[in-house]
């Protein structure tokens, strides 16, 4: 099992090392097993599928679809305000409310970016 990955789905990110170094795009999909993350428009590849005609209407029509495949997260770098940040934690004191009504004070965990600190 890989360290964890600090990437979340949606996120802005640019590619930072590769054949597609210096696009940006939103993350579709972490796949946190394998420490990889899929970007939309980045590492583009095309896959030849075979047409698949059983059960009507769920066959597929074969040919050349192009499709995103996945990257290292280590490649690639939230984009946080005008640049690219690493990102750190922070702990935050938020007010959380019961079902009864009544709040409390909790601590919180959120992503921070490391160059300037604020919040992502």
């Amino acid at each position: 099992m890989g360290k964890s990955v600090n990437i979340k789905k949606g996120d802005t990110v640019k590619v930072i090392a590769g054949k597609d170094k210096g696009a940006e795009g939103k993350v579709i999909a972490v796949l946190r097993d394998e420490d990889r993350v899929i970007v939309e428009g980045v590492n583009r590849v095309k896959r030849h599928t075979k047409a698949i005609n059983q059960g009507g209407r769920a066959g597929n029509t074969g040919g050349i679809i192009t499709q995103e495949a996945p990257i290292h997260v280590s490649n690639v770098m939230l984009v946080a305000g005008k640049g690219v940040s690493r990102i750190g934690y922070k702990r935050v004191e938020v007010d959380k409310r019961r079902s009864d009504g009544s709040t409390y004070k909790a601590e919180r965990s959120v992503r921070i970016a490391r160059k300037t600190g604020e919040e992502v």
